[in-house]
């Protein structure tokens, strides 16, 4: 199979390396890939967002499917041109996309097909938003409505924060993504991440992983797009994932086909864990991005029959993934000023690329090579550095092990990935 890879990110270049171990792959494009995709396939200079080159690309390759990585894609309609090109794609319409690119949609599409979530309220001015708080108390949950690199959420601890954090995003501070906020009450309990697959028909649970969102260590400072993660969760126990199946995941693929729009590819169920069962934090269109990167290690199956089945209607074929009994984790590191508005961008990263082991994994996340040859940081997340092992403990030891080798003064990285689990 001719299969085109869209996106740059560390969740693409996971997927480009286990894409590639498949025996049924011929070649293998990513558009527009990074440094690390790039020994592994060859890349193309051809945004994600590009809906025209992208086809053209496709169309060009003789791609029999195409994979869409990122959010932005989706919005932008990719699916819904290869489609009409008749060309398989693993990734949902734009119209099913709105799961992820308008949380105030989701919501109402939670209200209409009865998928437990938090009480919220959707707002475009400041005054009715502030005054809506009143119904909460802290801590407060304030939202962009549209994408927002999964920095796009505050999570106020005092009325003044919340109202900052409203002002700021109805302001303009994060774009358009922000010409509406979304408050929520602040759930409690344990927050897990759990994909499933889905044909258009049929669907069938893919993995799943826990994530840390905060900036720093002990969960503190600035949501992000997400600092590291780990799997196996201990909270997703065979009894919450058949929860979460049945109330969140099989209802949100009927509601999408009762509306019009059937869900082809992977939806990613971000929810919180409580004692009334699981409730949705939000649902994302794609892999998860750094969850992809421990799915992709411990899934022990080859990929490429499940994106191909989802893409082409044959779900029902395939029987559950194989996972490895290792647990795997991911650390990610980011520019320092990460995720503010001036992250450090354009520093040297050495010893990034060295052999550290058949456990451990560099997974590329926002590079591009210098003139001379040298790594260059972006401004967001900049590489994922995972491992697996045994144990949690063994994972993360050698992912630690493997960060004290690298020489990047301008990056920083928590150091308490899995505490949770580890604290059990």
């Amino acid at each position: 199979m001719n299969i085109l890879l869209v996106g740059s990110g560390g969740r693409e270049h996971a997927l480009a390396w286990k894409i590639a171990q498949s025996p049924l792959l011929t070649r293998l494009v990513c558009a527009p890939g990074n440094p690390g995709m790039a020994k592994i396939a060859d890349t193309r200079a051809v945004a994600a967002t590009d809906v025209a080159a992208q086809v053209a690309l496709a169309q060009k390759m003789a791609a029999d499917l195409v994979v869409i990585g990122p959010e932005s894609a989706v919005e932008a309609g990719l699916a819904d041109a290869l489609e009409a090109a008749g060309i398989a794609c693993f990734g949902p319409s734009k119209a099913a996309g709105r799961l992820e690119t308008s949380k105030a949609f989701t919501k109402a599409f939670c209200d209409r097909h009865h998928l437990p979530t938090s009480a919220y309220g959707v707002f475009e001015a400041p005054a009715p938003a502030k005054a809506f708080l009143d119904r909460f108390s802290p801590p407060y949950v304030i939202k962009a409505d549209g994408l927002a690199s999964g920095k796009g959420v505050t999570i106020a601890e005092t009325r003044a924060e919340a109202e900052a954090a409203i002002d700021d995003m109805l302001g303009g501070g994060f774009g358009a993504a922000g010409a509406r906020v979304v408050i929520e009450e602040f759930l409690v309990g344990e927050i897990a991440s759990l994909f499933a697959l889905c044909d258009g028909t049929h669907s069938l649970l893919f993995g799943g992983a826990q994530d840390h969102k905060r900036a720093f260590d002990g969960d503190k400072g600035p949501n992000t797009g997400g600092m590291g993660t780990y799997a196996p969760a201990p909270v997703l126990t065979d009894a919450v994932m058949e929860a979460a199946r049945t109330a969140l995941i099989e209802p949100a693929f009927a509601g999408v086909a009762a509306e019009g729009a059937p869900y082809r590819g992977v939806i990613f169920c971000e929810m919180m864990v409580t004692r009334g069962g699981p409730k949705l934090i939000e649902f994302n269109v794609r892999f998860g991005d750094p969850e992809c990167q421990v799915l992709m290690l411990r899934l022990e199956s080859d990929l490429v029959p499940y994106l191909r089945a989802a893409a082409t209607g044959r779900l029902a074929e395939l029987s559950a993934p194989v996972w490895r009994d290792e647990a795997a984790i991911c650390v990610v590191l980011a520019p320092k000023g990460y995720p503010g508005a001036s992250p450090e961008a354009g520093t040297v990263i050495r010893g990034a690329e060295a052999d550290f082991g058949e456990d451990v994994f560099i997974f590329h996340a926002g590079t591009s090579r210098g003139e001379t040859g040298d790594l260059i940081a972006g401004g967001g997340r900049v590489l994922n550095v995972c491992a697996r092992g045994a144990t949690l403990q063994i994972a993360r030891d050698r992912a630690y092990a493997a960060i004290a080798k690298i020489d990047w003064p301008g990056g920083f990285h928590r150091t308490d990935i899995g505490w949770r689990a580890l604290g059990r």
